[in-house]
């Protein structure tokens, strides 16, 4: 296997979010894996274009989120690779974030997956609110503004 083994920093990143959804607010949280998930994601086998956060009972999970199995892993190892994972986050927090979820047309995303100074693996979880298309156009137009704004500077 010719992979990197991801020590400190960025793992992964979910770029199609800031594009779905206008996001409001951001917590970072730590997440409930086995050995085997986090061996995995160190060799950056995590895809979390399709996470949500959800709630069950009075705690949060995330879900959609898919940890692949190391191929070189022994048959023993085990898990599914896209169970909801508990997040962990003082009670306080859960209940701010419980109390944004039941707001109308909010959700929580996962915006990116990381490992802190201390190479604890953390989740930035976003608070946003779905754009319609509309708005995705202007999220394009101002995009596309900016990089010609740049040409022109850069120009003269």
């Amino acid at each position: 296997m010719a992979r990197q083994i991801i020590k400190f920093g960025q793992v992964s990143e979910n770029r199609k979010a800031r594009f779905n959804y206008s996001i409001q607010d951001t917590i970072e949280a730590g997440i409930s894996l086995t050995g085997a998930e986090i061996k995995s994601i160190r060799y950056g086998l995590v895809n979390i274009s399709d996470g949500f956060v959800q709630k069950r009972g009075t705690d949060l999970y995330l879900a959609g989120v898919e940890i692949q199995k190391l191929p070189t892993a022994a048959r023993i190892v085990n898990f599914d690779e896209r169970r909801p994972r508990q997040l962990l986050l003082h009670r306080s927090q859960i209940n701010r974030l419980i109390g944004k979820l039941q707001e109308k047309g909010a959700t929580i995303v996962p915006l990116k997956f990381y490992f802190n100074n201390r190479g604890k693996l953390k989740v930035l979880l976003g608070v946003g609110y779905g754009k319609r298309e509309i708005d995705k156009r202007e999220t394009i137009k101002q995009r596309e503004w900016n990089k010609n704004k740049s040409r022109i500077l850069k120009g003269k």
